[in-house]
């Protein structure tokens, strides 16, 4: 395992960027070229730029400024051709705020004005970073995302992140860590024009997408890779190329006029009461929430939180009785842009079915014909939604499979649109890796053979179908797990039954030159489902052990209430370590939440042997203690949990394996 993984970041450190032998004429000197310097007015910051420090360190806040206040023509760096340059790097060190799901911020966008056209640029997502820029061939012109998954950025801390771009390779480096490469189909333009075009920074040259955190540092480097010129570094998170003047040094005591060439504070219109709109009228003013204790800021069209009091979980409250088709064995909630927060349930029965929240509860929206459905599963590609049912049986001509659908948004429904060959699919797994799209189904059991294969499929650009990429022995297969840990990707796979015993292996696989290969086995029980979460830099791994049972030991061993266990990553050991054991009667389920600074774990507790009438509890993370049990629910046959958030406040639902009923529990915060 180590000398694999050895051999896995030499490979990466041979692919880094920079190093091409081609020509380049530079249009521009081959220096650190200071953006933010250059987007600066020649008197300081103004027009709504706020300089302000955090953690000791000065950064610019952006969030009240007009799009265009941060901007100027490429030509002032441009001033030989207008052509960017082939081969390049960008430092940038920032400070990022916590973004709700599917929001986009743009670190800095060139735009050519007269079309409105993106050239180049760069976002980030909760989970993503994405740079763009503009393709051309004899066919048209089209804009090409590369994406970088999982940049840990939104822990209230500065990084600094070098992306270096050469040929066909882009290369992001965070804190002088290990750099992520990715070999796009798509090579940056070697003609890029940007005669005419415009350098905004912290936007896309409208308030949509505008950064609401702070940036320290913005540099382009032409013609070579930045990182050997920072790293390694004392304070990597912080690692300079160019500053501009106003952000050097500590932030001290102004002299002279410096409080007008530099502003600490700007002037500020506080509004008080319940939820005022937030309109163009209404930019850049404050909203105090007095009920929540919470101050807000008007971005755009949204409420953004900039002082908020810590929230602390108080108790649990039934919100709603969820009344479904029949009993449900697995719930989905996720949204869709401009549609709205849905939950998809799986029903045991002929019909699943999808509901939307709708005034404050889920309403019945959509029914889908499904066959004994185990799960959902929610992902996009691109602008795309789809979502994959797990089918265990087949259907009335005895055709085994499950249906991946995508949403209309004529119909405003969920379409049919691919069917996949499965064995009693548990569980789908929907994730990313260097760009490509990829789909794994836990197949359960084929007849009464539960030594079986999974699959894992790729998304084809061209047939636009998921096709069988690799497969993967698995035994009773319930559950897969992706998760990412540095610039590492892992596939966890739950297995509960080898067809004489729930007393099995469940196996962790990393991700090495182009396929899965076995990292690590563990000893489960029944293993129905595993849940990755990071605490700080630490990243733990629970999995949910259901029945302890062997048919050659039925007597002696066939035990429902067991230990599930945490596991914590080590990094020096390059492997997970058992961290804690929790006791749990037929654990089908862990999900990972968080109330303000606080985490927790619920588990779904389903059978102890004599009754499915059990308490699920929820644990709270105490540092050395642990998890530490802090709330019992009263469940019934509990098989799933789901936590979400709404502009109300935070919730959990359940599913119910053994009445037509699912139930919203309301967190109750003070």
């Amino acid at each position: 395992m180590s000398v694999l993984l050895t051999l896995c970041v030499a490979l990466v450190a041979l692919a880094t960027p920079g190093r091409g032998t081609r020509p380049w004429e530079p249009c521009t000197d081959l220096r650190p070229l200071d953006i933010l310097a250059e987007a600066l007015p020649p008197h300081g910051a103004a027009g709504g730029i706020k300089v302000t420090q955090a953690h000791g360190v000065r950064g610019l806040q952006l969030s009240a400024a007009a799009p265009r206040a941060l901007s100027f023509p490429a030509s002032r760096i441009f001033f030989r051709c207008g052509l960017f340059p082939e081969e390049f790097s960008i430092v940038i060190t920032l400070k990022v705020p916590n973004l709700p799901p599917k929001k986009n911020e743009y670190l800095f966008t060139v735009v050519a004005e007269e079309q409105d056209a993106l050239l180049l640029g760069l976002r980030y997502s909760p989970t993503r970073l994405h740079f763009l820029f503009l393709s051309r061939d004899r066919a048209g012109a089209w804009q090409t995302r590369v994406t970088f998954r999982g940049p840990s950025l939104m822990d209230n801390q500065w990084h600094t992140l070098v992306l270096a771009v050469s040929e066909g390779s882009f290369s992001l480096t965070t804190d002088c860590g290990l750099p992520v490469d990715i070999m796009a189909d798509v090579r940056f333009p070697a003609t890029l024009s940007v005669r005419g075009a415009r350098f905004f920074i912290g936007s896309r040259k409208r308030t949509k997408g505008l950064f609401t955190g702070l940036v320290r540092q913005l540099v382009l480097l032409p013609g070579s890779d930045a990182t050997t010129r920072l790293c390694p570094c004392r304070s990597p998170e912080l690692a300079v190329l160019s500053l501009p003047l106003l952000l050097q040094g500590p932030l001290g005591k102004p002299e002279d006029n410096e409080v007008l060439k530099y502003p600490y504070e700007t002037d500020m219109k506080v509004t008080l009461g319940s939820r005022p709109p937030c309109t163009k009228m209404e930019d850049a003013q404050f909203w105090f929430d007095a009920s929540r204790r919470g101050l807000f800021l008007c971005v755009g069209s949204e409420w953004v939180s900039v002082l908020a009091a810590r929230e602390k979980l108080d108790y649990v409250e039934e919100h709603q009785s969820l009344f479904t088709n029949s009993e449900t064995l697995g719930l989905e909630v996720f949204a869709i842009p401009e549609a709205g927060l849905f939950v998809a349930a799986a029903g045991r029965r002929a019909t699943s079915a999808i509901y939307k929240w709708t005034d404050g509860r889920f309403a019945s929206y959509q029914n889908i014909p499904t066959h004994q459905a185990q799960s959902w599963r929610h992902f996009t590609i691109g602008k795309k939604t789809f979502l994959a049912v797990a089918n265990f049986e087949p259907n009335e001509k005895g055709q085994e499979f499950s249906v991946i659908y995508k949403w209309s948004q004529r119909k405003l429904r969920f379409t049919p649109y691919q069917r996949v060959p499965t064995h009693s699919a548990r569980d789908w797994e929907a994730f990313e890796l260097a760009g490509e799209h990829f789909l794994a189904v836990a197949n359960h059991r084929e007849g009464d053979n539960h030594n079986i294969d999974s699959v894992i499929y790729k998304w084809n650009p061209g047939t636009r179908l998921f096709e069988a990429n690799q497969t993967i022995a698995t035994s009773g297969a319930y559950d897969w797990e992706f998760f990412t840990a540095g610039p590492y990707s892992f596939l966890a796979v739950a297995n509960a039954f080898n067809g004489t015993s729930t007393r099995v292996h469940s196996h962790l696989y990393v991700w090495l030159f182009g396929s899965f290969r076995l990292f690590q086995a563990f000893l489960t029980f029944g293993a129905a489902d595993w849940e990755v979460f990071h605490i700080g830099e630490r990243v733990f791994l629970a999995v949910a052990n259901s029945h302890s049972y062997d048919v050659e030991m039925q007597a002696r061993n066939d035990s429902y209430v067991i230990n599930s266990v945490i596991y914590e990553l080590n990094v020096t050991a390059q492997t997970f370590v058992k961290f804690q054991e929790i006791p749990t009667c037929s654990a089908l389920d862990w999900e990972f939440f968080s109330v303000g600074e606080d985490y927790f774990l619920v588990v779904a507790n389903s059978f102890d042997g004599s009754t499915f009438l059990v308490n699920s509890i929820i644990y709270r993370w105490q540092g050395y203690e642990g998890f530490v049990a802090v709330h019992s629910l009263p469940t019934l046959g509990c098989r799933d949990w789901e936590a979400f958030r709404t502009a109300a406040g935070s919730y959990l639902v359940y599913s119910s394996a053994k009445e037509p009923r699912s139930r919203v529990l309301k967190l109750r915060t003070g």
